[in-house]
């Protein structure tokens, strides 16, 4: 697959086949791909909290929101939710360049799970004190993100939009996932050549 096939193919699913187990190893696979990534100042802050249990991923489903543009929408129902999480954490004290270390990590953790057949959803909105005590996680330990992983049921599509026109994502009465996306042209605002 060619890496734009792979970067379009990854989109913020929601839905999975909740019957498609993952294993411990494919979420290694995947932590390895981020810990592999370039580090600000090669620090390597960030610490992964990995789960295919169904009762922990049951516990890590309860401390989520799912969709801030879906208000209605509590959130995949039963036979629909992830079968992994990746829960990324820092030292609470952390430098302000571990943000550009978590995005470059969750990218590529997605990236990796694309090209397996895979998908996934970042998650910002979380219960992160809930959540601590669910993994049982040090008091100095930070949520930073959750990563919600399974192999997607949802179709999700982009479309290109003019620059006046809504970027907010919607799901249409067939269960389609639209995710209006800025034209080329409006983003680069000057080249030289």
């Amino acid at each position: 697959m060619e890496f734009k096939e792979i970067v379009v193919k990854n989109r913020s699913y929601r839905r999975f086949v909740q019957s498609h187990s993952l294993t411990q190893e494919m979420l290694l696979e995947l932590v390895d791909l981020a810990r592999s990534t370039p580090s600000a100042g090669n620090r390597q802050l960030l610490r992964y909290v990995i789960s295919c249990a169904s009762e922990i991923n049951s516990k890590v489903f309860d401390t989520l929101g799912w969709a801030a543009s879906l208000p209605d929408w509590p959130g995949p129902e039963e036979g629909e939710r992830p079968t992994g999480y990746i829960v990324i954490v820092a030292e609470s004290s952390s430098w302000d360049w571990t943000r550009v270390d978590l995005g470059i990590a969750a990218q590529t953790i997605l990236l990796g799970a694309a090209a397996k057949g895979l998908g996934g959803c970042m998650l910002g909105n979380v219960r992160k004190e809930q959540l601590k005590r669910v993994l049982g996680l040090a008091e100095d330990l930070e949520i930073l993100l959750v990563i919600a992983l399974g192999k997607p049921v949802e179709e999700v599509v982009l479309e290109e939009v003019g620059k006046e026109e809504s970027i907010t994502y919607y799901r249409t009465d067939d269960r389609v996932h639209h995710v209006p996306k800025r034209k080329l042209a409006d983003l680069v605002i000057r080249s030289y050549d």
